[in-house]
């Protein structure tokens, strides 16, 4: 098995602990222990329960039962609770794909969505989102790519670096399409309550026994460091997780599944105090991005908190490393979503770190924009 460098890891082992601000991630700002225990009631008597066994193999019953209330319809068969959904999308990818097998994935995209088909020995072959259609998803080249050769598609709405997404309607059209050809589909659903305009998405694994979806503690909830996720589908196709599992991870830790079990009872009350934040930081964003028209251009995102922005400049990963040394601002280079020309610009942090680094951005953009001010570099609208 031969796999990628995965280029998101490389820079943000580099710079994630090295700046002040972080506009560059693509999740919500993160809650610490007190905040947690304060918004689900934790108490120390609830720790002191806890005993350090092994845990199930699938998940600890009562979490496996907390993620099918939410997100499962009552169905915990149908869950396997994952190290993050990094794992899940690992061992549903790996249980699924053979060498030589058809994938379709979208790109850009987070790069191990595709990364890990590829080591796998797949054939890959790409639905592109184009910043010329405001990314907007081309249906007719997505019925073009998938065959009957194709073996598993890979999506992710609302989509991260974008922020792009698909309605109901062209998400059925899109399940007609998968399940024609027989194809199995991971559906990555990061954001799924993370949404700006519209209702959140049905969950395509209710209707379609081939489907594996992925959630995560992560992005919307704030909770990256339990690297708790998970994977929903038919129970037969977790059986095939569990079976990579078995040389891997084996488990989670019981302590980290009573925690998690615990904010995913009180999801909705984690979300309520992310959502208007969010909501706040992607208008100063808007705010930003029209002040700075002159070396900036985006597509507004329609879900999730990033944005995947044009700066107009000759090399943008020096820009972003210099505003990781110079300004201690995050940042991430579009060239590990293989776009040179873009960044992915997060806003979920607080709104206070949000308008500092927005500020520090536009410090370093008006510097380099004015030193090159001999060169001309237009910015499409």
């Amino acid at each position: 098995m031969n796999i990628a460098p995965a280029l998101l890891e490389d820079w943000l082992r580099e710079y994630y602990f090295a700046v002040d601000h972080d506009l560059g991630s693509s999740g919500v700002e993160n809650f610490s222990w007190r905040d947690l225990r304060r918004l689900t009631g934790l108490a120390d008597s609830d720790l002191d329960v806890v005993m350090f066994n092994d845990s199930h193999t699938m998940g600890a019953p009562s979490l496996r039962q907390a993620v099918a209330d939410r997100w499962a319809g009552g169905d915990a068969a149908r869950v396997m609770v994952t190290h993050g959904s990094s794992e899940a999308m690992y061992l549903a990818i790996r249980a699924i794909v053979q060498p030589g097998d058809e994938v379709v994935a979208l790109t850009p995209c987070y790069q191990p969505l595709s990364a890990i088909a590829e080591g796998a020995g797949a054939n890959m072959k790409r639905w592109r989102l184009r910043a010329e259609r405001q990314y907007e998803p081309d249906l007719d080249e997505f019925r073009a790519l998938v065959t009957d050769r194709t073996r598993l598609v890979i999506l992710n709405f609302p989509h991260n670096p974008t922020g792009a997404t698909l309605t109901a309607a062209q998400l059925s059209y899109v399940l007609d399409i998968v399940s024609a050809r027989g194809a199995y589909l991971l559906w990555d659903a990061a954001f799924a309550e993370m949404t700006l305009d519209g209702d959140p998405l049905p969950d395509p694994s209710a209707t379609y026994d081939r489907c594996v979806t992925l959630g995560t503690l992560s992005k919307t909830y704030g909770l990256p460091g339990l690297r708790v996720g998970w994977c929903i589908g038919a129970p037969a196709l977790l059986d095939q997780c569990m079976r990579w599992r078995d040389y891997i991870t084996l488990h989670l830790s019981p302590l980290v599944e009573m925690v998690a079990e615990r904010a995913i009872r009180q999801a909705s009350v984690l979300l309520a105090q992310r959502v208007p934040q969010v909501r706040t930081n992607l208008r100063l964003v808007a705010d930003w991005v029209d002040a700075n028209r002159h070396a900036v251009s985006w597509v507004r995102p329609h879900g999730g908190v990033s944005s995947f922005v044009r700066l107009a400049m000759p090399d943008v990963t020096a820009f972003c490393r210099e505003l990781a040394v110079t300004q201690r601002v995050l940042l991430c280079p579009g060239v590990c979503f293989g776009d040179r020309t873009r960044v992915r610009l997060g806003f979920g942090s607080s709104t206070a770190s949000v308008e500092e680094g927005l500020a520090r951005i536009g410090t370093l953009l008006n510097a380099a924009t004015a030193s090159a001010a001999a060169v001309r570099i237009d910015v499409p609208r």
